[in-house]
């Protein structure tokens, strides 16, 4: 689905979409390389 099509069915615009999107895709990043970080530290301390 396109941002276009994803916007019209949930009337926001594309642009809205694509914010949408990329704020996502931000907090997963932020959540993997937390969790790669944990399991780096309990690899250090055990």
């Amino acid at each position: 689905m396109s941002f276009k099509e994803i916007g019209e069915r949930y009337s926001l615009t594309k642009e809205r979409i694509r914010q949408i999107e990329k704020r996502a895709i931000e907090k997963l990043r932020a959540y993997s390389d937390e969790k790669n970080v944990r399991v780096f530290s309990e690899a250090c301390y055990r």
